[in-house]
C-alpha cells in the first residue's frame, strides 16, 4: 500500500438514536472517522464528524408507535459516546501535540556506569618474595551524583566536616574562592556586583565571579571549620559524575568512621571504603627500580591527566608515575568495580552491580631480592672506601645479567653529588647515566677489524708504538706513557690482554683507509664515525638496549665532522662517545653468548592476583628476545674470547685483569679506564665488563665507578667490587657446583 493511499477508520456510524423528552423528539446520529493521510501539505490527518442531531416536534395528541428506550438508557449511551469522543481527542493530543516531548524523554533515558577502585597488583622477586605490596586503610569516599549542584555539594561538605577532619595545609586561595562561591547567598550577592552578568554564559560568569572574589580577597580568612569543609568541597567538586574520589585515606579514626556511618543518610554520595598504599617489605632501595605511585593528594600526573581521564580514572586516583609502576600501569591497575546506573531525565532510577572488579595482576621480576640487597651493599662498601681521597666521585653502578636470556638478576646504583657529597640510591642510573667507559670497548673494536677484513684470525699482528700525527696529540698505550717508547708486536689477543691503545688506533686507520707514517697528516673520510658506531651498535653500545623500564638514554655521541676526524682514533679505545652501564651489560652478554644481542628485561612474568598475597597462575611469561645477531665465524669469536680470557689469566707482565684470576668459576673480562673531567678537575671512570664461567657463560657482571680522582689511580676498587659480586651471586642466586 502506498503512503498516499494509507488510511484507517477508527469506527463509522454506530447508531441513530431517537430520544423523546416531553413534546420534543430528538434523533441522535453519531459518525466518527479518523483518517491518517501522511500528506505534508496538511497540518493534521485527522477528520472528525462528531455526530448529527436532528430535531422534530411531536404533534400533540399523537403517539409514537416505535419502541421507546427509557430516558436513563439514552443518557447512558450519550455519556458513553461523549467519553469515546474525549478519549479520541486525548489520543490525538498525545500523538500530535505532545509527541515530540515524549520522544525527547524517551531519548533522554540512558544507562551510565559508576566505577570504584580496586587493589593494585603486587610485585614479587624471582623467588616469590614480596618486593612491593599494599597497605590497606579505611577511607571515606564520595561518588558524585548526576547533576549535583555546587550548592548541594557545599551543604554536604559542611555537614561531613562536622564528623571528619582533613588536612588544610594545601588549601589554596583559588580553592577558598570556589568554596566561598558555592554558598548560594554569597553567589547571589556577587552576581549582582558583576556588570552584564545577565548576558554572560555559565563558564564566563563563573570566571567573572571567581575573578571578583579573588580581586577583593573574599573568603580568604575562613574559620578552621570552614577551611576543613573547603578541602572536602574541592575534593568532591573535582570528581566527574558517577566517579568516586577519596575524601580521606589516612588515619580515619574509629569515631570518624562511626559518625560518618551514622549520618550517611544526610550525606548523599558519601561512603565508607578502603584505600591502598605501597609498602616495601624487602627495603626501600627497590623504589629506584620499580618507581612510584602517585598519592591521592597528588592525583593524576599533569602531563597525562587528559589521557587518563578518558580511560576512566578519577582526578585523585593513584597511578604509576615512573619506571615499572608506569610501564606496567595497565597490568597493575586492575579493573574497577562497575555499577550500571539507569537514569531518566538525569535522575537515577536503578543501580545494578555489573562487574565486581578485579584486583591488578602481579608482576614477578627477574631480580633476586637477597642478591639485590647484597649488590647494593657491595657498591656502598667500595664507594665508601674511595670517597675519602676522591672528592669528585660521582657514585657507583652495577648490573648483573643472564647472557642467555637477557634477565636482569641485579641492578644497583649510588649517585653521589660531587659538590655536596650527598649519596642517594640510584639503580636507574644504570640506564639513564652515560659515561665515557674507556678500554672495555676494545673487544668490539677487534671484532670490527676482523669483520671488515683489515685483520684475520690468522694474520692480526700489529706493532704497538706511540702514534704521532700532524696536529694531533701523541697517542700511546698506558705502558708507553710518561715518555716511554716501547715497541711490541702484538696479536689481537695480546692487544686485549695488555689493553693496547695503539693497536686499536691502527685498526681504525686501517678501516678508514689511512696508511700510517709518523708525522703524517691524518686523512680519513668522515664516514669512519658511522662505520665505528655501527660496529659498536650491533652489541648495544650507543643505542638503547630496549629494557622494559622507561627513561633509558642512548648516551651521547661526539661531533663527527671533518674537523673532528682525529677523535675517531679515540673512539677506537673508548675515549669519545658515552655509554650506560646497561649498554655494557648487553654488549658483554652479546660477546659471552656468541653474538646474540638480547633485550634486557626486568619482568619475568605477569601473574594472576591471589587472595593470600602469593604468586598466582602465570598469565604471561617473557621469553628471550633477540634484537640482532653479530655475524662472525667461530674463528673470529675465538680471537675475542681468548683475548678476554688472557686479560685475567694471561702471562704478559702488562696483564690488566689479574686481580680477578682467583674467582671461581673462572671469568673472562676487560677493564676500562677513561680520562674525564668532573667539576673542572681531571678524573677517571673505571669500569669492568666480565662473564663466567668462561666455557659456559651463566652470568655477566658490570661495574662502573665514575669520577675517580687522578691522584688515586687504582684498579683495586672496581676489581674488588667485581669479586665480591661474583661471590654473592654464587651464594644467593645460583650454585657453582661442578662449574
Amino acid at each position: 500500500m502506498s503512503r498516499e493511499l494509507h488510511s484507517w477508520i477508527l469506527f463509522g456510524t454506530f447508531y441513530s438514536l431517537p430520544i423523546k423528552y416531553g413534546r420534543m423528539e430528538f434523533e441522535l446520529t453519531s459518525e466518527i472517522r479518523v483518517d491518517e493521510v501522511p500528506d505534508k501539505r496538511e497540518k493534521s490527518g485527522m477528520k472528525k464528524s462528531l455526530g448529527k442531531i436532528k430535531f422534530k416536534q411531536q404533534k400533540k395528541g399523537t403517539r409514537d408507535n416505535k419502541s421507546i428506550i427509557p430516558f436513563r438508557l439514552n443518557l447512558l449511551f450519550f455519556l458513553v459516546f461523549v467519553l469515546f469522543v474525549m478519549l479520541i481527542i486525548q489520543m490525538a493530543h498525545l500523538q500530535i501535540m505532545q509527541g515530540k516531548r515524549f520522544a525527547a524523554e524517551a531519548a533522554n533515558n540512558s544507562t551510565k556506569v559508576e566505577t570504584r577502585n580496586v587493589q593494585r597488583g603486587m610485585i614479587f622477586d624471582s623467588t616469590g618474595k614480596v618486593l612491593v605490596g599494599n597497605d590497606s586503610s579505611r577511607a571515606i569516599t564520595y561518588t558524585k551524583p548526576l547533576n549535583v549542584t555546587d550548592a548541594q555539594m557545599y551543604q554536604v561538605a559542611n555537614e561531613l566536616g562536622k564528623f571528619l577532619s582533613v588536612g588544610t595545609n594545601t588549601l589554596s586561595s583559588a580553592q577558598k574562592a570556589e568554596y566561598y562561591l558555592a554558598n548560594p547567598k554569597n553567589n547571589a550577592r556577587i552576581v549582582k556586583k558583576i556588570s552584564g552578568a545577565n548576558t554572560m554564559t555559565g563558564g564566563k560568569l563563573t570566571k567573572a565571579e571567581q575573578d571578583y572574589v579573588r580581586r577583593h580577597h573574599l573568603g580568604q580568612n575562613l574559620p578552621a571549620a570552614q577551611q576543613n569543609a573547603a578541602v572536602i568541597f574541592n575534593k568532591m567538586n573535582g570528581a566527574l559524575s558517577l566517579s568516586t574520589v577519596y575524601i580521606k585515606t589516612k588515619d580515619v579514626s574509629d569515631k570518624e568512621m562511626a559518625l560518618v556511618g551514622a549520618h550517611m543518610a544526610q550525606l548523599p554520595g558519601i561512603q565508607v571504603g578502603t584505600s591502598w598504599s605501597r609498602n616495601y617489605p624487602n627495603g626501600d632501595s627497590i623504589k629506584s627500580i620499580v618507581g612510584t605511585v602517585t598519592t591521592q593528594k597528588q592525583g593524576l600526573p599533569e602531563n597525562q591527566v587528559n589521557e587518563l581521564l578518558a580511560e576512566g580514572y578519577a582526578r585523585n586516583d593513584s597511578v604509576g608515575s615512573s619506571y615499572l609502576e608506569s610501564e606496567y600501569e595497565n597490568v597493575l591497575k586492575g579493573t574497577k568495580k562497575t555499577i550500571k546506573v539507569e537514569t531518566q531525565n538525569n535522575k537515577i532510577k536503578k543501580e545494578v552491580k555489573e562487574y565486581g572488579g578485579q584486583n591488578g595482576s602481579d608482576l614477578q621480576l627477574t631480580i633476586n631480592a637477597k642478591f639485590q640487597n647484597d649488590l647494593q651493599g657491595i657498591l656502598q662498601k667500595q664507594l665508601n672506601g674511595v670517597v675519602g681521597g676522591n672528592p669528585y666521585s660521582q657514585g657507583a653502578y652495577a648490573v648483573v645479567m643472564n647472557p642467555n636470556t637477557g634477565a636482569i638478576v641485579g641492578i644497583a646504583g649510588i649517585h653521589r653529588d660531587s659538590k655536596t657529597g650527598k649519596q642517594t640510591s640510584d639503580a636507574l642510573g644504570t640506564i639513564n647515566q652515560a659515561f665515557t667507559m674507556g678500554s672495555v670497548v676494545k673487544p668490539a673494536m677487534v671484532m670490527g677489524g676482523l669483520q671488515s677484513g683489515v685483520i684475520t684470525p690468522e694474520n692480526n699482528v700489529i706493532v704497538d708504538t706511540p702514534i704521532v700525527l700532524q696536529g694531533i696529540a701523541r697517542i700511546a698505550s698506558w705502558f708507553d706513557e710518561n715518555g716511554k717508547t716501547l715497541t711490541m708486536s702484538l696479536t689481537a689477543q695480546q692487544a686485549l690482554e695488555v689493553s693496547s691503545n695503539d693497536y686499536m688506533v691502527k685498526l681504525v686507520m686501517k678501516m678508514g683507509g689511512f696508511k700510517y707514517a709518523p708525522g703524517k697528516k691524518l686523512e680519513m673520510p668522515v664516514s669512519i664515525f658511522s662505520r665505528l658506531r655501527d660496529n659498536f651498535a650491533q652489541y648495544g653500545l650507543g643505542v638503547k638496549t630496549g629494557i622494559d623500564i622507561p627513561g633509558e638514554t642512548a648516551g651521547m655521541k661526539g661531533p663527527s665532522g671533518k674537523k673532528n676526524i682525529g677523535n675517531a682514533l679515540y673512539m677506537g679505545f673508548g675515549q669519545y662517545d658515552t655509554y650506560t652501564t646497561m649498554q655494557l651489560a648487553q654488549y658483554t652478554s652479546t660477546i659471552a653468548n656468541g653474538g646474540y644481542r638480547l633485550r634486557p628485561h626486568i619482568v619475568s612474568a605477569i601473574r594472576r592476583p591471589t587472595s593470600k598475597g602469593r604468586l598466582g597462575a602465570i598469565q604471561y611469561k617473557f621469553s628471550p628476545q633477540v634484537l640482532n645477531v653479530v655475524q662472525a665465524s667461530p674463528a673470529q669469536w675465538n680471537v675475542v674470547h681468548e683475548g678476554m680470557w688472557d686479560v685475567v689469566h694471561g702471562s704478559s707482565p702488562y696483564i690488566t685483569g689479574e686481580q680477578l684470576k682467583d674467582i671461581k668459576p673462572a671469568v673472562a673480562a676487560k677493564g676500562g679506564q677513561a680520562q674525564t673531567v668532573t667539576d673542572g678537575h681531571e678524573t677517571y671512570t673505571y669500569s669492568v665488563a666480565s662473564y663466567a664461567p668462561y666455557k659456559n657463560p651463566q652470568v655477566v657482571v658490570i661495574v662502573v665507578f665514575p669520577g675517580i680522582s687522578s691522584s688515586s689511580i687504582t684498579f683495586e676498587t672496581e676489581m674488588n667490587a667485581t669479586k665480591d659480586i661474583y661471590n654473592a651471586y654464587w651464594k644467593d642466586v645460583q650454585t657453582n657446583d661442578g662449574m
